[in-house]
C-alpha cells in the first residue's frame, strides 16, 4: 500500500475516534485516552480521612455484597462482591481518578479489614466474635477518594451472624 494512502486511513480512523469517544481520546474507555470529568471533591471524609467525590446518579457504580458461611471445623464467610458500571484496578495502578475505575474496601463494625482489588475474600472464622456483625463494602477510586452519589458513598451492607 503507498505510503499517502496509508497517512490518510490513519488520521480517518484517529477523527472517528475522538468524534465518537466525545474527546476523550482513543482506547478501553478508561481514561487512558485523556483527561475525563470524574465529579467533584468534597470537604466531607469517610472515618479514615479519604475526601468523597461527588459524581451524577445517572451513570454511578453500583455495589452489592454476597456473603455465605464456610463450613468445616475453621468455619469463616467467604464474601464476594459484585460490581456494575465499575471495574477493579489491579495493584499498582497510578492514583488517580478515573469514573467507574477504583477498588473497594471492607469494613467490618465500621473497622477496616481488606482492600480489594479482586471480588472474592475469605474472611476467618476467628475473625469474629458471637453475635451479629456489619460487613460494608465501599468503593474508592485509585487516588483514594470514596466514590459517592450526592452525599453518600457508593456501598454495600451485609450482616454476619456468628455462632459459638
Amino acid at each position: 500500500m503507498p505510503r499517502i494512502p496509508r497517512l490518510r486511513a490513519l488520521a480517518a480512523a484517529l477523527l472517528t475516534c475522538a468524534l465518537l469517544a466525545g474527546g476523550a481520546g482513543c482506547g478501553g474507555g478508561d481514561g487512558d485516552g485523556g483527561p475525563r470529568h470524574v465529579g467533584e471533591v468534597l470537604d466531607r471524609t469517610d472515618s479514615e480521612g479519604h475526601h468523597y467525590r461527588r459524581i451524577p446518579e445517572k451513570g454511578a457504580p453500583e455495589v452489592g455484597l454476597i456473603v455465605k458461611p464456610v463450613t468445616g471445623p475453621a468455619g469463616g464467610w467467604d464474601v464476594r462482591i459484585w460490581v456494575r458500571r465499575f471495574r477493579l484496578s489491579p495493584e499498582g495502578t497510578p492514583a488517580r481518578a478515573v469514573h467507574g475505575r477504583g477498588y473497594a474496601l471492607l469494613y467490618l463494625d465500621g473497622r477496616r479489614i481488606a482492600r480489594l482489588r479482586a471480588v472474592d475474600h475469605r474472611i476467618p472464622g476467628s475473625r469474629l466474635s458471637r453475635g451479629t456483625h456489619h460487613l460494608t463494602a465501599r468503593l474508592y477510586a485509585d487516588d483514594h477518594t470514596v466514590w459517592a452519589v450526592a452525599e453518600d458513598p457508593v456501598e454495600a451492607t451485609a450482616d454476619l451472624t456468628a455462632s459459638p
